[in-house]
């Protein structure tokens, strides 16, 4: 069973994400918060798998909790929902250690996988965040850290640059004639020499580093 932790300042909201993820037979939500500080207390006393957070709340606002419950409770994955207009907001709770971002507009099933996928270690981004994100590295380029890469195998790096532009596993290892479990290794690898906790934050390194530029396929 996938615990949740469900916080956000409208108690509309909160019943009815916490109705549809209650109606899943994996996943049950043991606390609602309606602002950042009510969440990370929660967090720690419950330690949930998964954290549904909204950004715009009261006092500590989601990015704030994000941090706190990334940095002190780093067994509970945080899932953060946004809206176009908080893009600074994004990024910074990605550098964070969130492990996903969604909509507030998306439909329930999305939010369930994603609720699902940052369960199993992993992570995922709405097509429309993965948009906003290159968007802005097109825009605002971090500074070129290459170097960074050297750590990487020449394969290693292959599988990098493909994660980096969306690819699943399977997807990989049909680009470059493996099987997915010799992918799912080299992803493992990666993470681990880049000390990244997941497929979202090595595609920032990727985009940060320059092995991936925005409209270059």
């Amino acid at each position: 069973m996938i615990r949740v932790v469900v916080a956000d300042d409208q108690a509309v909201v909160r019943a009815g994400i916490s109705a549809f993820l209650d109606a899943e037979p994996d996943l049950t939500v043991v606390g609602q918060a309606a602002d950042g500080e009510a969440a990370v207390a929660l967090v720690t006393s419950l330690r949930p798998e998964v954290a549904l957070m909204d950004i715009r709340m009261p006092g500590m606002n989601g990015l704030a909790a994000t941090t706190r419950i990334t940095a002190e409770v780093p067994a509970t994955r945080v899932v953060v929902l946004t809206t176009f207009n908080l893009d600074d907001y994004v990024f910074a709770a990605l550098r964070a250690g969130a492990a996903g971002f969604l909509l507030k507009d998306t439909d329930p099933e999305r939010v369930i996988d994603a609720v699902r996928v940052a369960a199993g270690g992993d992570a995922l981004l709405d097509p429309v965040v993965t948009r906003r994100l290159i968007d802005h590295f097109a825009t605002s380029p971090g500074p070129a850290d290459a170097g960074r890469l050297s750590v990487l195998t020449p394969r290693e790096t292959e599988v990098l640059l493909r994660v980096a532009r969306g690819l699943t596993n399977a997807e990989v290892a049909l680009a470059l004639g493996l099987s997915p479990a010799t992918v799912k290794d080299h992803v493992a690898a990666v993470l681990g020499k880049l000390g990244v906790r997941d497929r979202v934050q090595a595609t920032i390194v990727a985009y940060e580093t320059g092995l991936v530029r925005p409209g270059v396929v």
